[in-house]
């Protein structure tokens, strides 16, 4: 059982993480300065604060990843996702969570 307003266990992606991804990556982009030609999706794990923090682990090609904190907020609050944290230079290895 997640602790309350702890991030839950990483998981694997789900399509709805991809989405998120999807609909980010020209943010990540922006603020990385590089142009991902793969971006997927791999784990991922959420925390429920005034909306959804998810902390996503995304292959990015040539055994490179990057992690990213996304904040997507309630559906009264307003709409869109917001990148809030990047992490760059990560590999295969290294776990993703909070940040």
């Amino acid at each position: 059982m997640p602790l309350c307003g702890g991030a839950n266990e990483p998981e694997a992606a789900t399509e709805e993480v991809q989405a998120i991804c999807d609909q980010v990556k020209g943010e990540v982009e922006q603020q990385a300065g590089v142009t991902f030609d793969i971006f997927r999706a791999t784990t991922f794990s959420s925390q429920v604060v005034a909306g959804t923090n998810y902390f996503i682990k995304v292959d990015v090609g040539g055994e490179k990843f990057v992690h990213l904190k996304v904040f997507k907020a309630l559906p009264h609050a307003g709409s869109g996702l917001k990148v809030t944290g990047l992490q760059q230079d990560k590999g295969k290895e290294d776990p993703i969570g909070y940040f």
